[in-house]
This record gives structure tokens, sequence and C-alpha cells, in this order.
């Protein structure tokens, strides 16, 4: 199977909706084992989206087109890939009752005659029920070629690839196909790539894909074996010349699940501590809060995280954590001694223990000390041990607010997996 996957609409070329389905698409054919030929976008007109199915069959037998499904005027989609196969219309019932017990459940009172118009179904056509919103799917097959239709809204489209398109693709394989996901922290895209690169360039089965994450990387490792079992089995051999190289570097290994997200590593720290039931707390300026809100977004943390400071202002630095006036006016805010002074305050007012506070200078200019933009100091507090670790970041304020979270929460995970 050789696809191409289109995606309908204006306001996808005039750049007012970013297309985050072609990604989605892409990576769960890839996981199914399906090759992708070729990414294309195309407005609401008629004739162009004619030449594109042409062209795209024109190298590969199956299209996957999303959008273009509604009641408007504009919504052409499946009268062009109709018009494409030679079909006429039908009114479906089914799906008109579906359309009508949608609209009624989302509170609106007037049902206007253009909703029928997503009633109408092409004759052959496989009918994909859309339970997210009312634009049904449908799937036209003609000989060894097929058109699969869904919806634009990518919470309506994953959720029928997920309950419809995924089993009918599937039909097309006899094989079996698992992927596991890979996270490394404390190593770039390139050098990874570099460091695996005799992986990469002979792989065959598993297939392996690199992601670039916000200060992070992401690794897919995907195999196809007759069984489940045997693609486990290969998948494990693979990461284990992986873990043999940059084992040090992967702080998770899971499913689908934790592909998706920037980072995991504020619920595998949230984890850790709740697990060894560590308590922690944690005094924020550079932050301002970030790094406390991440962990809070685990479920359970109550019971390790005892408290979060933002102490923004040197005068907060002073009467909440202790730090000392001298320490300030001779080494300023962003230093490691007022980082260090910043933990040990935070960490003797609950007995926590482990802390973490972080410093330093998020731009877009520098303070009075001309320290640059990007310096970060993050100290870190174990039962009596303190670790102040020095960083510099690149970019604007909010990605090295992000990226100084990020590395303390790595630095509270190294913490703990050396202490436990």
């Amino acid at each position: 199977m050789r696809v191409e996957l289109v995606s309908v609409g204006t306001e996808l070329l005039l750049g007012d909706i970013v297309n985050t389905n072609t990604a989605y698409l892409s990576k769960e054919l890839a996981a199914l084992g399906i090759g992708v030929y070729r990414h294309t976008t195309v407005g609401d007109n008629h004739d162009r989206l004619i030449d594109t199915l042409k062209t795209a069959f024109s190298e590969n037998d199956t299209v996957i087109i999303t959008g273009g499904l509604g009641p408007t005027d504009d919504d052409i989609t499946k009268e062009c890939a109709a018009e494409y196969f030679g079909r006429d219309f039908y009114f479906h019932e089914y799906s008109w009752v579906k359309i009508l017990e949608r609209i009624a459940r989302s509170g609106m009172s007037t049902v206007t005659n253009n909703n029928k118009k997503q009633a109408m179904i092409p004759e052959g056509a496989i009918i994909l029920e859309n339970f997210c919103g009312t634009a049904p799917g449908i799937i036209l097959e003609e000989e060894n070629k097929r058109i699969i239709l869904m919806p634009g809204p990518p919470r309506e489209m994953k959720d029928m690839f997920e309950k419809s398109v995924r089993p009918y693709l599937q039909k097309f394989s006899t094989k079996k196909f698992v992927s596991k996901y890979v996270r490394f922290y404390g190593i770039g895209e390139s050098l990874l790539e570099t460091k695996i690169k005799h992986i990469l360039d002979n792989q065959d089965n598993p297939t392996l894909a690199l992601y670039a994450k916000t200060g992070e990387v992401l690794l897919r490792i995907t195999a196809s074996a007759d069984s489940i079992d045997e693609c486990e089995k290969l998948i494990d051999a693979q990461l284990k010349e992986i873990e043999e190289i940059a084992g040090d570097k992967i702080y998770l290994v899971g499913g689908e699940d934790i592909s998706s997200s920037q980072t995991e590593l504020h619920n595998v720290v949230a984890g850790l501590l709740i697990e060894n039931e560590l308590t922690i707390s944690i005094a924020e300026s550079l932050t301002g809060g970030r790094l406390t809100s991440m962990l809070v977004d685990k479920s359970g943390i109550s019971s390790s995280l005892l408290e979060g400071i933002v102490c923004y202002s040197n005068k907060s630095k002073v009467s909440a954590l202790g730090v000392k006036e001298e320490t300030l006016e001779k080494y300023g805010p962003v230093s490691e001694q007022t980082a260090k002074e910043m933990v040990q305050g935070i960490a003797k007012r609950l007995n926590s223990d482990i802390a973490v506070a972080t410093t330093g200078i998020a731009g877009p200019n520098s303070d009075e000390s001309g320290k640059p933009v990007g310096l970060v100091y993050i100290a870190t507090y174990y039962k009596g041990d303190i670790n102040v670790a020095e960083v510099e970041f690149v970019g604007n304020r909010e990605l090295i607010r992000t990226r100084a979270s990020v590395e303390a929460l790595n630095e509270i995970r190294k913490i703990i997996l050396k202490n436990t």
C-alpha cells in the first residue's frame, strides 16, 4: 500500500489553522508499516482537488483526505471524491439520525437544510460513523484504488482513525506491528543521530525514527512480525544496543501514550518521588512557579510536594528563604552563591528530603550585572548535600524558562536514582 495524505481547506493554505493532522497520520501509518509518499494541501477548489486526486493516483493506490466534509457549499471533498470514481449520491437515513442527535446534544435548536448534505453518501461507500461530530467518514474503493475521507477537526479525525480507519488498513497486512518510544534527555538530536548512525543507516526491521522535542529527543522503534511477541523481541534487542550507546540519556521507554508531549520528565520525577516516599520543596525565581506546576500535573503528588514558593524579588529571597543581603549585593541574585542559599532556605522551612531552587536571566535583556541571557543556576538539596548546576540556554524568554524547569526536573531525577 502506498499512500498520499491530502489536507483540504483554504484556511490551511492561509496559515489560519496549523495542520496537525498530517503529522499524526504519518506517524500512525508508519507504525502500521504503510508508506506515505507525499503530503499535499489544497484549498476549497473543485478543479484543484480533482487534479490533486489525478496526480495522487498516478503514483499511489490510496489517498487519505482530511477536511471539507462540512455542510456548507465550500465543503466539496466528498463531491470531488465521488466524481473521481463516477459515483452518484443517496440519502443515508442512519447518518441523518445521528446528525440530528449530535445537533440536539450540542444545544442547537435549529436544523438547516444544508445539514442534510452531510447525510448524502456516494453509492457503494463504506460509511465511518463520527462519534465526535456530525460529518460521517467515507471509504470509496475502485479496483485497487481507495479514497478514505475523514473530517478535518483533529479530535474527530483521530477518534475516527482509531475506531474505524486503523482496523480497515490493518486488513491489508498479515503482519503485526508494534512501536515503542524512547525518550532521551541531555543529548541533542544531531549528536544522538551521530552515535547511532550505523544503526539508522542499516535499519530494516525494526525501523527507527528520531523526533526533536523541546530539549529532548524522542526515538520511535517499530517492528513487524507474525506475532506481537516476535515484535517485542525485535524491539528489545534493538533497544539493548541503543542502551549500550546512550543508555545514560534515556529516562523513559513506553508506548504511544508517552510520544506526543514535549516532555514526560515531570511525570517520571513525580512518580519517583511518590514511589520512594520522598518529600520535596521548591523555590523558583526564574521559572516563576512553572516547575511546581509541572509536578502538580501528576495525581497523588500531594504526598511528596510540601510547598512551592515563587521568590522573584530580592526582598522575597531574603524574607522567605533567608538569603543574605550581602550575598545578593556581592554576587547578585543570579549566582551560584544565591542559588545555594535559596535551596538551603527552602529545604529548612519544612525539612523536606529534597529541595530545588532556580535563578537565572530569562531575557530578553540582561540585568545590570551584564551576565548573559540564558544563564541559569539550579541548586539541589538531598538530605543535607547541596549541588549547584550552572547552565546556559539559547532562545526566547518562554523557551529559557521552560528549558530551566525541565533541566531542574532532570537534576531531581538524577538525585533520586543515585540515592535510592
